[in-house]
């Protein structure tokens, strides 16, 4: 049964919106969540509602998603991610924290163990959105011609429908969703999207926030990415001390795959995992699988 809170965390002139699964005042350490881009904590429920077993579970919905705030498009560097999970730990107080992150979300909780490494006790990174600083990048480089494009393209996302039923047929017809659990695609269409006066729904985050997000995503992934002001953090990676498992699922794209591999390279404490037979969103598509992994990752298995 599901036992799940909402909390909320100011920060950089916004609020954070975090979920919490079971007694925060219970003396079991704390697993915080981070899910991937487009998405809310709610898709993690059928893993936090069995972890919560064990742990007190925090699922953060990352800025522009969710009930979090929807900040300008030039507010979603991999470092303002980072800092919006300092703050939670910060203003909740969490130590000895299990991290367990996906895609941009795994990124998230990586750059925020070399901010705040004494408070993380591991971390298990499903395919994290990586590029390695170490390789030659030409001065000047951008983002390609169809990088732009993909970016772009998510304009184009259809941003609201007639009903909550509505919107969970479209996605359950759509590849991406194909093999995400029931429960996991009710979780997302029921806290994904807001309710307008005239009964319609739509996206919480929106195909232009999502596009803000995308940008510095594909930098990474072409090996472009500048950073801001603050500059590229991914060599920070390097001085990460704490156990990290980085995940791998045998149907995801290879992209996702020689991400994991910069990772795995960067982080001099990194182990791997391999799912098989799943897709890119494992918590969603069989939470039993990634239980598993994280009980193993728990006790040191290999």
């Amino acid at each position: 049964m599901t036992n799940r809170h909402r909390l909320w965390v100011e920060h950089d002139g916004g609020t954070i919106a975090v979920a919490r699964w079971g007694d925060a005042s219970s003396d079991k350490p704390p697993a915080l969540l981070v899910h991937g881009t487009g998405f809310v904590a709610e898709v993690w429920e059928e893993v936090a509602n069995a972890l919560a077993a064990n742990y007190t579970v925090y699922g953060i919905d990352r800025r522009g998603h969710g009930a979090s705030h929807k900040p300008a498009a030039d507010r979603y560097h991999f470092l303002d991610f980072a800092s919006d999970v300092c703050a939670v730990v910060e203003a909740l107080e969490l130590t000895n924290i299990f991290g367990i992150g996906h895609s941009a979300g795994a990124t998230d909780l990586l750059l925020a163990a070399t901010l705040m490494p004494a408070r993380f006790a591991r971390l298990f990174v499903m395919e994290p959105t990586i590029m390695d600083p170490r390789m030659a990048r030409a001065a000047g480089a951008a983002l390609s011609d169809k990088g732009v494009a993909a970016v772009r393209g998510t304009l184009r996302r259809q941003p609201e429908f007639d009903s909550v039923i509505t919107a969970f047929t479209r996605y359950r017809a759509a590849p991406a969703f194909a093999d995400w659990s029931e429960d996991a695609l009710w979780s997302y269409v029921q806290h994904g999207f807001e309710t307008l006066p005239d009964g319609r729904v739509r996206l919480l985050c929106r195909p232009d926030i999502e596009a803000a997000m995308l940008r510095p995503i594909f930098e990474a992934i072409e090996q472009v990415y500048a950073g801001d002001e603050r500059g590229n953090p991914f060599a920070s990676l390097a001085g990460i001390d704490r156990p990290v498992r980085v995940a791998t699922a045998e149907k995801s794209w290879a992209i996702y795959k020689e991400m994991a591999a910069r990772a795995v390279a960067l982080i001099p404490a990194a182990s791997q995992w391999t799912f098989d037979g799943v897709g890119h969103c494992v918590a969603q598509e069989a939470p039993e699988l990634l239980l598993q992994a994280l009980a193993a990752f728990e006790v040191g298995a290999v």
